[in-house]
């Protein structure tokens, strides 16, 4: 039977902490970067007033970079 208990629809998980606490800088660092290549205005702190497409953006490379970072390593390159 299908777990349903996997944390995806508990109100009380949190799916914004990260797995790896040591990654939290890095991604940090990552998203800063990504946010200057797209010439986003991303500031330390509150963004709640960054309209949610830039913060999409941010989040979209976020993840297309981790996973060309990924292929790259499983590949041996």
């Amino acid at each position: 039977m299908f777990n349903s208990n996997n944390g995806s629809s508990s109100s009380s998980s949190n799916s914004n902490r990260a797995n790896v606490p040591e990654a939290r800088a890095a991604l940090d660092n990552m998203k800063y970067e990504i946010a200057s290549e797209l010439g986003i205005n991303l500031k330390q702190g509150y963004n709640g007033d960054l309209p949610s497409r830039q913060a999409g953006y941010i989040g979209g490379y976020m993840v297309k970079r981790m996973i060309e970072q990924q292929e790259r390593q499983m590949s041996g390159k």
